[in-house]
């Protein structure tokens, strides 16, 4: 009876750390995954995220950057791959304590630590490489893949290489069709009783 309390107390204690975590649904051509993003630990990157989010940004782009092994990149680039107008990048967070773990979502960004702006990937493997050292930062994670890599697995063994501007794109684009935010506690728990 006494361990049934306990794990009830933990529990309703964790929920509230739950709800705080903003979760999004990200539907693709290939399947849907579904991620939780770390407000505590990257704030302005998950806002700057979130932004994207909410004014439809991310429906129609492509994975326009998958390298098996490693990462798939998208984020930017709608079918015919024109880029996307962004906001403005946002401060690199990637002292925050996260790894560049398998399953979890980095911004992209070029040689200026601060470039991030709406392109992310999600890594395929542990990338700790990507982590930011005492001497250089690394690339910001700010969430991670909850339900569905296998969807990400699926876009990874695509065929690339048929796009001489962008080899390492699926030879079928692979689109995001709709991202949207859902309900915190749903969604945790339903993953509670996975």
């Amino acid at each position: 009876m006494r361990t049934l309390i306990t794990a009830l107390l933990a529990f309703f204690i964790a929920l509230p750390a739950l709800a705080d975590n903003p979760r999004v649904e990200l539907k693709t051509d290939l399947g849907t995954l579904r991620v939780e993003l770390y407000t505590d630990r990257a704030p302005a990157t998950v806002e700057n995220f979130l932004a994207y989010v909410d004014s439809g940004f991310y429906d129609g782009v492509i994975f326009h950057r998958v390298i098996p092994g490693f990462m798939a990149q998208t984020g930017g680039l709608t079918f015919d791959f024109q880029k996307k107008d962004t906001r403005e990048p946002v401060v690199n967070e990637s002292d925050n304590g996260l790894s560049n773990e398998r399953g979890t979502l980095a911004m992209a960004r070029v040689s200026d630590p601060d470039s991030a702006t709406s392109q992310f990937f999600i890594n395929l493997v542990d990338n700790v490489r990507l982590d930011a050292k005492e001497d250089k930062p690394g690339y910001t994670v700010f969430g991670k893949v909850t339900a569905g890599m296998d969807v990400v697995e699926k876009i990874a063994g695509k065929p690339r290489g048929r796009y001489d501007a962008f080899p390492d794109a699926p030879n079928v684009p692979v689109r995001i069709l709709k991202v949207k935010r859902v309900d915190d506690s749903a969604v945790a728990a339903s993953e509670q009783g996975e």
